[in-house]
């Protein structure tokens, strides 16, 4: 071995890593390999999106919108998402590394862009974990509720400092499962995942079956025009739902941030991606649809839209449509989904954070690895104390917390998605033409998925600015949405600044470009 690999490997040993790299540039970082198979793989990502939480958080917000548009919404959202996963395989084919966006789009566009698509995608995550948690706790005490006869248990999660208190534990009891490694991980969403789909597919059975009903008189016929996405009343209300479903969505690609310990790690994420897609939008399209037409999608009674009960619609309709018994599984089934995304969604910012400091963009302690349980210790603690620490601040700052930083993330999603597929076609493009599916695959189909994403961006950054986005709070005549988005956007320039100072190599490409050589020479 030369007297430059002896460096480069004694470098890559300080950064916590147990083997220097791979011919692509790209450096393994000490993660326990070959720990979650495909199914495995899918189920993370599933639990990821949790896609219970999602449909009680966004059913009343996305029909407050669109109105009976609700499902053709949900599928115009799955558009951009599955022409983006086929970025993602092609990119996950090819670097295999669990920084994804951000390790791929530094070797497309750069160390800025890519320093701040990583940005864009932790703290998305540090988002969501904070409505995760706040939804987790808010079902808590209303199971506590239905399963003692006390209202005055439910009732707690009003209580601010109750609340706050037992959200912080949640994040704590989360952060320590994923901790603990992969396996742990695993084991725990087999149970979580399927009990949510069984609850939720309990749910529609029982919806269709009451649908029409004197007892739910707001309820609508179903018409085939409610799968029509160009009978939405306006441009902005399109834009606004958009931004709701494609929050839906977002969590597969945790399926790719495990890239690194999953079997085959070229293949398996991409494939596991996909399946956690289609189950996805069947969920969705299937709840969305019984529910309009059991409850209809206005604001009157049980109706979707109803702003006394739109941000937490299962809630509602639990009693209701499932009985008092069948009630309370549902309310186990939304805690049990917030719980199992809460613990799974620490996987991507986590391991986007071990990426970036093993590129050294960011400090190098973030680059250990738990010599036991495999996984970025650090990192993870870090990132539940950030969850935290932003869910509290939010909370005594903002009522409507919940709302604003849906609607926010929406945004940051698109931000960093987007950059991910023009990445795609970036750093593909000597290739484009070499075959049809590789300007497909590699070309075609990522730039169509990232110009969806980049004009749902431009369109809901405009639109935001009005206070009336969101909940209709604002911090000086401008949309609070619009200063919690595009401030969080802003704070990663400032970060990104102060690294470059800390970490120049890095921003002078020196680390992890595409030209970058292997990092390991034969002897």
């Amino acid at each position: 071995m030369t007297q430059v690999d002896v460096r480069q490997q004694a470098g890559d040993t300080a950064r916590g890593t147990d083997a220097p790299g791979d011919a692509s540039g790209v450096r393994t970082k000490g993660l326990g390999g070959n720990s979650v198979g495909l199914m495995g793989s899918a189920v993370i990502g599933i639990s990821t999106v949790a896609p219970v939480y999602c449909l009680t958080s966004t059913l009343g917000s996305t029909a407050g919108e669109v109105g009976l548009q609700m499902p053709a919404v949900f599928l115009a959202g799955f558009l951009p998402m599955l022409l983006v996963a086929f970025a993602y395989r092609e990119l996950n084919k090819r670097m295999p590394d669990c920084g994804t966006s951000f390790t791929w789009t530094v070797k497309a566009f750069g160390p800025k862009v890519g320093w701040m698509c990583g940005w864009g995608l932790v703290i998305a995550t540090i988002i969501v974990l904070s409505n995760l948690a706040g939804v987790a706790t808010s079902y808590f005490w209303l199971l506590a509720g239905e399963i003692s006869g006390n209202p005055s248990i439910a009732a707690l999660d009003d209580n601010k400092a109750v609340h706050i208190l037992t959200c912080l534990t949640l994040i704590a009891a989360a952060t320590a499962i994923s901790y603990r490694g992969m396996t742990a991980t695993k084991g725990v969403q087999y149970t979580l995942v399927g009990l949510q789909l069984a609850v939720l597919a309990v749910f529609v059975v029982m919806a269709f079956s009451k649908a029409g009903s004197v007892d739910f008189p707001t309820g609508a016929s179903f018409s085939w025009s409610w799968l029509n996405p160009f009978s939405v009343g306006s441009f902005a209300a399109f834009t606004a739902g958009l931004s709701l479903s494609i929050f839906m969505y977002w969590g597969w690609d945790t399926c790719l941030t495990a890239n690194e310990e999953t079997v085959d790690s070229d293949k398996t994420p991409g494939r596991a991606a996909l399946i956690s897609m289609v189950v996805l939008v069947g969920s969705y399209l299937a709840t969305g649809v019984a529910a309009q037409m059991v409850v209809g999608s206005g604001d009157k009674g049980l109706g979707l839209a109803n702003p006394e009960t739109s941000d937490n619609v299962f809630a509602a309709l639990a009693g209701p449509v499932m009985g008092p018994v069948l009630g309370i599984a549902l309310f186990v089934a939304v805690l049990a989904s917030a719980a199992a995304s809460l613990q799974t969604t620490f996987i991507p910012v986590a391991r986007t954070v071990l990426a970036m400091s093993s590129y050294e963009a960011l400090p190098p302690s973030f680059a250990r690895v738990h010599p036991v349980f495999k996984v970025p210790g650090k990192a993870t603690i870090v990132a539940g104390v950030a969850t935290g620490v932003f869910y509290t601040v939010m909370t005594l700052v903002s009522e409507n917390v919940l709302v604003d930083t849906i609607y926010a993330l929406g945004l940051m999603i698109c931000f960093y998605y987007a950059l991910t597929a023009f990445a795609c076609v970036w750093f593909f493009r000597a290739e484009l033409f070499d075959s049809a599916r590789d300007l497909a695959f590699k070309g075609v189909i990522p730039f169509l998925g990232g110009l969806m994403l980049t004009a749902v961006f431009g369109k809901t950054l405009y639109d935001m600015w009005d206070p009336a986005y969101g909940s209709g709070s604002s911090v000086l005549g401008v949309g609070s949405v619009f200063v919690i988005g595009v401030g969080l956007l802003l704070l990663g320039v400032v970060i990104m600044l102060v690294m470059q100072r800390r970490s120049p190599a890095f921003f002078r490409g020196e680390i992890l470009t595409k030209e970058t050589p292997s990092l390991v020479v034969a002897d």
